[in-house]
């Protein structure tokens, strides 16, 4: 059995002082797509942008929720 599989794979409830990290990672990251926003214009690219802005959040959250 591989403990970072099982470890990527439950649940991880929120540990105290987790609800805020949330939080502060999710406001700059929708500062950064408002920035992108009004700068860029409407093409595929923008649209990854904002798409990988959502990926990075997902992913810190997982940092921080799994470790």
């Amino acid at each position: 059995m591989s403990k970072q599989i099982e470890n990527n794979f439950k649940y991880h409830s929120p540990r105290e002082g987790q609800p805020q990290k949330y939080v502060a990672i999710r406001e700059k990251a929708k500062e950064l797509a408002y920035l992108i926003e009004e700068v860029c214009p409407n093409s595929r690219e923008k649209s990854l942008a904002v798409t990988n802005i959502e990926q990075g959040v997902m992913w810190a959250n997982a940092s921080i929720a799994r470790n």
